[in-house]
């Protein structure tokens, strides 16, 4: 158990030496994962498009079936 806590104290003190690389590193994980939630999202975005104009582009054509539109 004080092997544990000379780890967490060893870092705890990294982190106090170096606030300013800390700050950095803490900011580049959390825009890293919010890139990572916008890729995701976009990656719905468009598949569910993708859905509706598909489904669009089917009931057109069975709508086109049955209705015949004479010019």
């Amino acid at each position: 158990m004080a092997e544990s806590k000379s780890t967490l104290e060893s870092a705890r003190e990294w982190i106090v030496e170096h606030k300013l690389r800390t700050v950095g590193v803490s900011f580049w994980v959390a825009f890293a994962y919010c890139l990572l939630l916008h890729a995701q999202f976009l990656t719905l975005a468009a598949l569910a498009g993708a859905a509706v104009v598909e489904y669009y582009h089917k009931a057109g054509a069975k709508a086109g079936k049955y209705y015949h539109h004479e010019d």
